[in-house]
């Protein structure tokens, strides 16, 4: 059984100068469900983990499961390039209640596929609960092969891929060997049709953080075999999900979040605050799409 299809909600970390602002991240976590998420994906790349305390992570994986409370599934960011430290986080959240866990591939050590192979599997082995993997080799300089991918589908625990790679023969190769082990999201918003059209069940979207409805119409269709609707809101929406990476994810989002009344905070040093023409142009979009 698949762990979600549709929107799941890359969730933005809400901070302030005292540190994780919790009462605006429920605020989030309500406003991305009631537009339609289909799952929270708590503590990935877009909510600042690496700028996080151990102690902070683990206060933002309770809160997150707890203030859900089984809406939808909530799936916790784990990952690490030590295999030892991704292990044990992913003990702790699934002791914390997560219902999935998204792990990225090591960064930075720059590992061998059979290196991915004897992670991914050392911290599959040591839980119980399904297990996401991230291919985002722009960020980490790794890249999962789909025969890799193939190979560690094997294991019962790891169920699902989220794909940002932004190579389309590996994205179709990946879906074609995939098909029937792995389910496959795409891990990028602008992707999301094409992916989807290639089979796989849904999207792990930043947008969603801002406009959660319109991101689940898109897949709604897609998933309805509609891509002409589909196309034709992917196409609407483009403005947008272009503004919200002018800069590094989540520093557009965070701003796109203020707009909409969501007091999302500065990102952490070393992420800044969004360059005020890049701020005014968001800003423009988001009029234009009345979104504020």
């Amino acid at each position: 059984m698949s762990i979600f299809k549709g929107v799941g909600v890359a969730l933005v970390t809400p901070m302030d100068d005292k540190g994780i602002n919790f009462p605006e991240y429920g605020r989030l976590i309500d406003h991305v469900i009631a537009g339609g998420a289909s799952a929270l994906f708590a503590g990935g790349t877009t909510g600042e983990p690496a700028t996080m305390t151990m102690e902070e992570r683990i206060q933002l994986f309770r809160f997150a499961v707890r203030h859900t409370a089984g809406r939808v599934p909530v799936i916790i960011g784990t990952g690490s390039n030590n295999t030892a430290s991704a292990v044990e986080m992913s003990r702790i959240a699934e002791a914390e209640g997560a219902d999935g866990l998204l792990v990225v591939t090591p960064y930075y050590n720059k590992c061998t596929q059979n290196g991915l192979v004897a992670h991914y599997n050392a911290i599959a082995d040591a839980v119980n609960i399904p297990i996401v993997l991230y291919n985002v080799p722009t960020r980490t300089g790794v890249r999962i092969k789909p025969e890799t991918a193939v190979k560690l589908s094997e294991h019962p625990n790891i169920v699902a891929l989220k794909d940002a790679s932004e190579n389309i023969d590996d994205l179709l190769e990946m879906c074609r060997l995939c098909r029937g082990k792995l389910d496959i999201y795409s891990g990028n918003d602008s992707y999301t049709v094409f992916l989807m059209a290639l089979g796989a069940l849904g999207v792990v979207s930043v947008v969603a953080n801002v406009v959660p409805d319109r991101m689940t119409a898109i897949t709604n269709a897609c998933l309805a075999g509609d891509y002409v609707k589909a196309r034709e809101l992917a196409f609407a929406l483009d403005p947008l999900a272009k503004a919200l990476f002018t800069e590094v994810n989540p520093i557009p989002t965070k701003k796109a979040l203020e707009y909409i009344g969501i007091k999302a905070g500065k990102p952490r040093m070393p992420l800044t605050e969004l360059e005020p023409a890049h701020a005014e142009q968001l800003r423009k979009v988001m009029e234009d799409l009345g979104v504020i």
